[in-house]
């Protein structure tokens, strides 16, 4: 049980005043609160608190915050409908494991606007500030490097146009080989044939490489919309895109174009073969096939006659992808489609780089071994579809039930971002496709599959309210995000305290009721702060400010008045305990009793050097945090 305890000023009493943010004219002692005339406890006494507790000295230049404020202007065009400021970061995940998380800092509607200045709080600890163009069909990403970042209607162009001229090969391909599925042989698809090439040396073509800005730009987009987890289940994101199976097929647009297969990631595990896990990607190959949607057969029976067609290879990932490499965004070199014809080919029949109009074209991976150093094994061999009515069988086969996939889930999903198009597979047992991801372009109609970022960036706000305190960091804890330019919104989370508590500095409605009755509850009741206790629904509200508006700006800052000790209480300054800190994440804030050192190990090492550990709130002790 918690104990009333008894609170010192700790801050100088100064007046500052900003009308977007506080109504007071002295926010450490508010006009209508008691001056602060509680028993003073003696500084010496704190501070020996503070050492019994963390059993450290602090870094006395630690001023407990993690972020920086700043300004970007933004030139757009007419052509652009909102602009967004997003901060790439690395984060953790439900299960511990690394994960990355792009965020919305601020955004604005245009609304016939060509330039605008916004303002945005971004951790230090990140990947990288990037800049959203919108429009109706379209989103371009731009890194921000300078205080002004202007669109590049150059990165716009369309997916499909060749963004270099290749050197086709010159032989005739003709193929060589005929070999059955795996669905074949094992009575799934009676009559799947693979084709393919005798020598695939001659294939590949040499690419231009993205540039380091776009290779972070294109790795932020698609890794943070596919996030690389294994708790999460990016299916629910095709389900939403309405490219999927029967509509997951581009289409051919142009006489005599061709189409080019890039390779631009793989991430299969391949770095930890200690484990016995890796080597999906490397052991696979990408297999294509194609189809007159008017051919009266397909009209017919659609799943019937496309498991019949014939398979093409097009890219065996053993040679382009070393064993040893893994997570690394680079373009592999490109790869030209064959087309064979409308027939069922034959060994010796050869094939064009050139193609009619108007064919869907489809995509499959077959995966052929479950890792290095095991003998081939059935659980892990099997062709993988685009279109999901032809998975049927293998997502509930071997490994691949893993990911409990439903047996009609494709196993691929088209993503258009900054002009590209981009195919990225579920080649393994989870559901987070980005196992590989290809890039498509040419002489096919796009499947304009763009991510909308819709994730704030949220700031965590959590006090001590008494200066003996136990340093839960759960007394209060809210949690706010900037929505808009001129809207940001708060959520109390938690009242970890018995004390009669007031939040100031946000809005009227809590300025004027006490913090436990905002939930319906009395002074003295722990609120979503137990461990095994039923969870209260947390009070939210919304505020309008400024388009300057800062959480870092002292005078916008929510802080404490605790009416029964009659004591303001404030985030901590420079050299003083850590009693109020604002951790820019979606903080799983310590249990009751709990001190924030017990939760999150790295807490100490940050608050003794102030440059070091700065994620420290990345890694938690899961017992020892509220979820």
């Amino acid at each position: 049980m918690k104990v009333m305890k008894k609170i010192a000023i700790i801050a100088a009493i100064g007046a500052f005043v900003l009308a977007s943010c506080s109504k007071t004219t002295d926010l450490y002692q508010p006009e209508n609160d008691p001056v602060n005339t509680g028993d003073v406890v003696n500084p010496d006494d704190i501070n020996a608190n503070v050492k019994n507790i963390f059993g450290v000295d602090f870094d006395p230049n630690q001023d407990w915050c993690t972020s920086t404020t700043k300004q970007v202007t933004i030139n757009a065009n007419s052509s652009i409908k909102k602009v967004q400021v997003l901060v790439y970061l690395d984060a953790v995940d439900e299960e511990g494991e690394p994960i990355t998380d792009l965020n919305i800092l601020n955004e604005t509607e245009l609304n016939g606007k060509t330039s605008v200045k916004l303002t945005y709080d971004v951790p230090n600890d990140n990947k990288g500030v990037f800049v959203s163009f919108i429009s109706d069909n379209d989103i371009q990403m731009q890194k921000v490097t300078s205080s002004t970042v202007s669109l590049d209607t150059k990165a716009g162009s369309r997916g499909t146009t060749l963004s270099q001229t290749y050197d086709i090969p010159t032989t005739t391909p003709v193929i060589g080989k005929i070999n059955d599925s795996y669905a074949n042989t094992r009575g799934w698809i009676e009559g799947e044939k693979l084709y393919e090439l005798n020598d695939y040396s001659g294939q590949k073509m040499s690419v231009n490489d993205y540039s380091d800005a776009e290779q972070e730009t294109l790795r932020a987009l698609i890794l943070s919309y596919f996030i690389n987890s294994k708790s999460v289940n990016n299916l629910e994101l095709i389900n939403a895109s309405g490219f999927k199976n029967e509509t997951g097929y581009p289409i051919t647009t142009q006489e005599n174009a061709t189409i080019i297969v890039s390779p631009m990631y793989k991430c299969d595990g391949c770095l930890k073969t200690n484990t016995g896990y890796g080597y999906e990607v490397h052991y696979s190959d990408l297999y294509y096939y194609y189809f007159d949607e008017n051919d009266e057969a397909y009209k017919a029976d659609p799943v019937g006659f496309l498991e019949k067609l014939p398979k093409y290879k097009a890219i065996q990932f053993s040679e382009v992808y070393p064993k040893t490499e893994d997570d690394i965004l680079t373009k592999k070199g490109a790869f030209a489609l064959i087309y064979w014809g409308m027939g069922t080919p034959t060994v010796g029949t050869k094939g064009s780089y050139y193609w009619p109009k108007d064919l869907k074209i489809g995509f499959m991976l077959r995966s052929t071994t479950d890792g290095e150093n095991k003998t081939p094994n059935d659980k892990k061999k099997g062709e993988l579809y685009t279109d999901g009515r032809l998975n049927s069988n293998i997502n509930s086969h071997g490994s691949f039930a893993s990911s409990k996939l439903p047996a009609d889930a494709p196993r691929s999903a088209w993503l258009t971002v900054n002009g590209k198009q981009f195919l990225c597979w579920e080649s393994g047992t989870d559901k987070d496709y980005n196992d590989l991801i290809i890039e498509i372009q040419g002489g096919v109609s796009e499947l304009t599959y763009t991510p909308k970022m819709k994730k704030n960036q949220i700031y965590t706000f959590c006090f001590e309210d008494t200066p003996m305190g136990d340093y839960d960091l759960n007394d209060v804890v809210i949690k706010a995000k900037r929505i808009s330019d001129t809207q940001v919104q708060y959520e109390i989370a938690a009242c970890g305290a018995r004390n009669e508590l007031y939040i100031r500095n946000v809005d009227d409605a809590w300025e004027n009721t006490e913090v436990h009755a905002l939930f319906g509850k009395e002074p003295g009741t722990f609120i979503n702060s137990e461990a095994n206790a039923d969870n209260i629904k947390t009070v939210i509200l919304k505020k309008t400010v400024s388009d300057t508006f800062t959480f870092l700006d002292k005078n916008c800052q929510p802080y404490l008045y605790d009416k029964t000790i009659n004591k303001t209480i404030k985030l901590a300054t420079k050299g003083e305990d850590p009693h109020g800190i604002m951790v820019p994440t979606n903080f799983k804030y310590p249990l009751e009793k709990v001190c924030i050192k017990d939760a999150y190990l790295k807490f100490n090492e940050w608050g003794q050097n102030s440059v070091s550990y700065t994620n420290w709130y990345d890694s938690s002790q899961k017992d020892k945090v509220h979820n």
